[in-house]
């Protein structure tokens, strides 16, 4: 099947092995992109810092509109399309499982405690405040 299939039966795999005290939340990272985890936390700072490649078309609409990269992040998912909230000690099993179903995984960043909800991106456009 599409890519968009083979995610949804990793992510299957994944919460048949770990229930909510492991698996802390998911972003389909449509409609929000880079920025969409926003709406679901208070008081946290999510640190996105191990970002995917971006695909070469991302590229080509951000050279061809001029759009900035803090924009970018805000409107397309960057080829950066689910994200798992996992606690750090099954991270690679995630990873293992998603990879066992040909999704490509990675751990991208980590949350921090926080007076206010924040986002920061570093990526290699610029390090971005949301």
């Amino acid at each position: 099947g599409g890519e968009m299939s083979r995610i949804m039966l990793a992510i299957k795999a994944i919460l048949a092995k770990y229930n909510a005290e492991n698996v802390h939340g998911m972003v389909h990272c449509s409609g929000g992109a880079q920025t969409k985890v926003l709406h679901f936390v208070d008081n946290v700072h999510v640190i996105k810092d191990n970002l995917f490649e971006v695909p070469p078309l991302f590229k080509l609409i951000q050279e061809q509109s001029q759009t900035g990269w803090r924009e970018m992040y805000q409107v397309f998912n960057c080829g950066h399309r689910m994200e798992v909230y996992v606690k750090p000690e099954i991270a690679e099993d995630i990873i293992a499982i998603s990879k066992s179903f040909n999704v490509n995984a990675q751990i991208v960043g980590r949350v921090e405690a926080s007076s206010e909800k924040k986002l920061t991106i570093n990526s290699v456009y610029g390090t971005f405040e949301y």
